[in-house]
């Protein structure tokens, strides 16, 4: 009888073991879910980082280009006075822009490079997260767990949402808007 008693508690023992290991497996879940979407939003901030400094750098560009211009004009006008003096003081001030446009340029390609291998690796792995979600969900309502706030109809892994994110979403509404409406 002993062994029996004994084969009892162990297979009790085991069961409770069994739901622990699940209930463990379902809070990591949870918090691997949460992590991914955290991941994510790192990404977005950096797309919307690059695209901030993209703009920047083109206000600079825009400056620089004026600047440029001006002096280009100076050495045109010395050069047809007869200004050798002049137009080389220009040309002094114009060599200097030129290389700051130049890197300008250089600096904005590689922040298009950057934005693009982001953006596309961003956008996989979006749809990757929102797959993972579902198979979570799965899983959790397969073993009878509950998400805490799903009675409210909270959704834990939704991904907050930037306010920039939601005026450049209403930007474009408005300009789609403009044009269905003017075109």
């Amino acid at each position: 009888m002993s062994f029996f008693n004994r084969l009892t508690t162990l297979a009790k023992a085991d069961a409770h073991g069994v739901v622990d290991a699940l209930e463990d497996k379902s809070l990591l879940l949870r918090q691997h879910v949460r992590e991914a979407g955290e991941a994510l939003e790192r990404k977005r901030r950096r797309v919307a980082a690059l695209d901030l400094e993209d703009k920047d750098l083109a206000t600079r560009r825009d400056t620089v280009a004026a600047k440029h211009a001006s002096f280009e004009d100076d050495v045109r006008l010395a050069l047809a006075e007869g200004e050798d003096d002049l137009a080389r003081f220009a040309i002094k001030k114009l060599l200097p822009l030129t290389e700051r446009r130049g890197a300008i340029d250089r600096r904005r390609e590689a922040l298009a490079t950057e934005r693009a291998e982001l953006q596309e690796e961003l956008s996989r792995q979006e749809t990757e997260y929102d797959e993972l979600q579902c198979r979570v969900r799965g899983y959790l309502a397969s073993h009878g767990k509950d998400e805490p706030g799903a009675a409210a109809g909270e959704d834990l892994y939704a991904t907050p949402v930037a306010d920039e994110d939601v005026e450049l979403e209403l930007l474009r509404r408005k300009k789609a808007a403009a044009q269905e409406g003017g075109g």
